[in-house]
């Protein structure tokens, strides 16, 4: 059914009908609104529809699928008037129990963000997966696949929401990080299997990332970005929106700027997001990583040897050249700590070949 909502969710955009009741309504109105003389043909599809071979389909992929009446259905999603009829998961099915009752992050923003705004996701993903804390996102260019990647180097939870089938992986050019969150994490998807995705599926997509997430955090957007469709949705359903403050002239921080001139949580960092899902403060139960996290450290700096450390420290407080960091060491060794730094994301090459520090 899902594949004939085009026409509706164009109906939609021009704003006589919201996204939610569009696809709220019964599949008798769908039919009448949209079939017209294909009706027949397609409630014949409809009927022709054979549950036991999709059921084996999925089972040969993996794919476990969660039925609005089940039980495994996440309460945060069956609450919504147009809660998705069926989820199709692949990877930790658990995951999706752990989001909704301990609390997940969707981390979203422009697929052609800044470096700034990259490293700000990242590290955002990274800090929070680290901390115990599920990261949502939805695989696409730029922020969402940050926030992902910075979640699986910190070796911690994260969940993709997929646009088309759980199966399908969109971007084409994501297929590896896809991969990689199924083998770590979770890919969701509303879409039956096979699906590629139709214009209207990230929007719909993104009600569910909402909806999934106990705080929704706008890292870069422009005006008129989906990710301030989700923020939207997030902001309907009751839940938490934060956004990180970027430059004004700056079009790309045109919706984060807006989200919290109109009351969104500032988010510098994993701290801010911390504070919002826990409360200022101590929190009785958070996991160890939350305390160092607060304490403006990332999460993964406490688990470095001290030599690395050391080295990280230096770098930050502006030595960046091989030469500065080995004035009163050994040379090789220096190189050797930097490219485990720069490989577990702490470093990078600047323009001039210095090294500096990553968020």
């Amino acid at each position: 059914m899902l594949g004939l909502l085009a026409p509706w969710i164009e109906y939609a955009r021009g704003g006589r009908r919201r996204l939610p009741e569009v696809l709220a309504l019964p599949d008798a109105d769908l039919l009448a609104g949209l079939c017209g003389d294909r009706r027949a043909e397609v409630e014949g599809r409809i009927a022709a529809f054979d549950p036991t071979a999709a059921r084996a389909r999925t089972r040969a992929l993996a794919i476990e699928v969660v039925c609005r009446h089940a039980s495994g259905y996440p309460t945060a999603l069956a609450e919504m008037v147009d809660a998705p009829a069926a989820l199709h998961l692949m990877g930790d099915s658990g995951l999706l129990e752990r989001a909704t009752e301990d609390g997940a992050v969707a981390i979203v923003g422009s697929r052609r963000a800044s470096i700034y705004g990259l490293e700000v996701a990242r590290a955002l993903g990274r800090d929070l997966a680290a901390c115990g804390v599920p990261v949502i996102s939805g695989l696409a260019y730029g922020v969402d696949s940050a926030a992902h990647e910075g979640a699986l180097s910190a070796g911690g939870p994260t969940i993709a929401v997929m646009p088309g089938g759980a199966d399908v992986t969109y971007p084409t050019a994501k297929r590896d990080l896809h991969d990689r969150i199924k083998a770590a994490g979770l890919a969701v998807a509303e879409m039956p299997l096979g699906m590629r995705p139709f214009r209207w599926s990230f929007p719909a997509r993104n009600r569910i990332m909402a909806a999934l997430a106990r705080m929704t955090v706008v890292v870069e957007a422009a005006e008129g970005s989906g990710s301030l469709i989700t923020a939207g949705f997030a902001g309907d359903l009751g839940r938490d929106v934060g956004a990180v403050p970027g430059q004004v002239t700056n079009k790309l921080a045109a919706g984060p700027n807006r989200l919290l001139s109109e009351g969104a949580a500032v988010v510098r960092s994993a701290a801010d997001v911390l504070d919002v899902l826990y409360g200022p403060g101590e929190h009785r139960g958070a996991p160890p990583a939350v305390a160092a996290v607060r304490a403006g450290q990332p999460a993964m700096v406490a688990g470095l040897d001290p030599h690395l450390r050391r080295l990280l420290e230096a770098v930050e407080t502006g030595t960046g050249t091989v030469e500065g960091l080995a004035a009163s060491g050994d040379v090789a060794e220096v190189l050797a700590g930097l490219s485990e730094l720069e490989f577990l994301g702490f470093v990078t090459r600047g323009p001039g070949g210095d090294y500096v520090r990553r968020a």
